[in-house]
């Protein structure tokens, strides 16, 4: 039986889109990549585009919500929602499930033991709302399903993970069992699909129910969703104009909780999943798949990257893994536990991962945040260990980043805001007066935080400037 001290839904991994390889450095495979694709304006996905996590702009390190210290506006939430904002344009866009029941509540701190799961018995609502970046009024809400959950959901879990992705004219939300559903950029409803029952919960304890929490990715007019479940598994590929399912890849693995990432090269574009039985690649066209690994950490949860001309994985409660494999691989990559390295393989290491949060890459460095607030910094290319520093608190969002900083998001609502390089330098504290479990989006050099009751956009602002607008 695992024992789990907490949560693992989310969003760990929650998004990636199409990554094209460009011309700058030349692999064995005659493919390349800028060395980390970076996100600036639009925060289309989770963790912007191509899922990395790394923004170009420059938000602020420090903010203070009792003073307003550049704190631009917040908004009250209603219900619950572990689902990240995104943006596009001046819009911003997030989902929520609110129930009629007054006892919603999110469990925070090692909590969990085995993984128990919430008493929710009424009804609640599936909502899409939509407010302006500038000044937070909410543009519209639309409602697009109520009822009883088909699934029940852990404490530290909400029935709206799955953070939407947009193109700038659909608009996609992803409530698990509840469906898949497209609005335009004004909340009208285009289209809805029914996947069926999802059940995501512990291998070895199905009778617990966690939710669901993998993001929908948009990529060339389609939709890719990662659906593995206890009673089910599979990659769906879907037409984003209609939601006609135009394939269906088949999965053999234990449930996850972790987004596709889809990647462009020079031949093809690959789907690439995390998992515990088969994390794996596949032809987006045919659903052929080229290359896999197995044995990794149970019920994973972090979203793969791209950097360098590699793929990161790495996933698991317990023992951790870290993988780095070249998109050119094919065939089985498992490394052999004496120490053999499969060709396409190019380095890993059976320990130092994260079980929940995504992992993010700046520069030539890969940071990576366990759930207990241990920060590891590795040269990304080889795996090379630079530092270990325990940054503190527990943490289920994933980290997002700048050229010059990264912000890890901890479950008690402290960010801890870290200068990038070789040698670790915390540059900042900052405390919210919220839980935090969803992954901060960063847009016009704004950082947007949602909490447990709270959406907040935080950005430079005069010191001798008015505390921000609020509700």
């Amino acid at each position: 039986m695992i024992k789990l001290p907490f949560l693992f839904v989310l969003f760990s991994g929650l998004f990636a889109s199409g990554v094209l390889f460009g011309q700058d450095e030349e692999s064995p495979a005659g493919e390349s990549t800028p060395a980390v694709p970076m996100a600036g304006g639009n925060w289309p996905q989770f963790r912007g585009i191509s899922g990395s996590g790394v923004s170009s702009e420059s938000p602020p390190v420090e903010w203070n919500v009792e003073s307003g210290k550049n704190i631009l506006w917040s908004r009250q939430l209603d219900g619950l929602g572990h689902s990240c904002p995104v943006v596009f344009g001046n819009r911003v866009f997030l989902t929520t499930a609110v129930s009629g029941e007054n006892t919603e509540s999110v469990a925070t701190g090692n909590v969990g033991g085995a993984g128990e799961t919430a008493a929710d018995s009424d009804r609640w609502r599936w909502q899409v709302i939509s407010f302006d970046l500038d000044s937070g009024v909410e543009i519209w809400r639309r409602t697009v399903a109520s009822g009883k959950p088909t699934i029940r959901r852990h404490i530290k879990s909400t029935h709206a993970n799955s953070t939407p992705a947009t193109d700038g004219r659909h608009l996609v939300a992803f409530f698990g069992s509840e469906g898949l559903f497209c609005l335009d950029m004004d909340g009208q409803l285009l289209w809805k699909k029914s996947f069926g029952r999802l059940h995501s919960g512990p291998y070895d304890a199905p009778e617990l129910e966690w939710g669901f929490a993998s993001s929908p990715v948009i990529h060339d007019g389609k939709i890719i969703l990662q659906c593995d479940c206890l009673n089910t598994g599979f990659v769906a590929i879907l037409d984003l104009k209609t939601g006609k399912e135009l394939l269906r890849i088949g999965r053999e693995d234990v449930a996850t909780w972790s987004t596709a990432l889809v990647l462009k090269t020079k031949t093809e574009t690959q789907i690439i999943c995390n998992g515990f039985r088969q994390m794996a690649s596949y032809d987006l066209n045919t659903g052929e798949q080229l290359w896999m690994l197995r044995g990794g950490g149970d019920v994973p949860v972090p979203a793969p990257l791209t950097a360098h001309r590699l793929v990161f994985l790495t996933n698991g409660h317990g023992r951790s893994p870290v993988y780095a494999v070249s998109p050119a691989a094919r065939g089985d990559l498992t490394p052999d536990r004496l120490g053999s390295l499969p060709q396409g393989l190019a380095w890993w290491q059976p320990r130092g991962g994260a079980y929940i949060p995504t992992p993010v890459i700046v520069g030539d460095f890969l940071y990576t945040c366990s759930s207990y607030g241990v920060l590891s910094a590795r040269k990304a290319k080889t795996g090379e260990p630079v530092y270990q520093r325990r940054i503190g608190g527990l943490h289920s969002a994933s980290s997002v980043a700048t050229p010059d900083h990264v912000y890890f998001s901890a479950e008690d609502g402290t960010i801890f805001v870290v200068k990038t390089g070789s040698e670790f330098e915390l540059a900042a504290e900052n405390k919210m007066p919220d839980a935090v479990f969803a992954t901060p989006a960063i847009s016009k050099d704004r950082l947007l935080i949602r909490t447990v009751r709270q959406l907040f956009v935080i950005g430079e602002k005069p010191a001798d400037s008015d505390k921000p607008e609020s509700e």
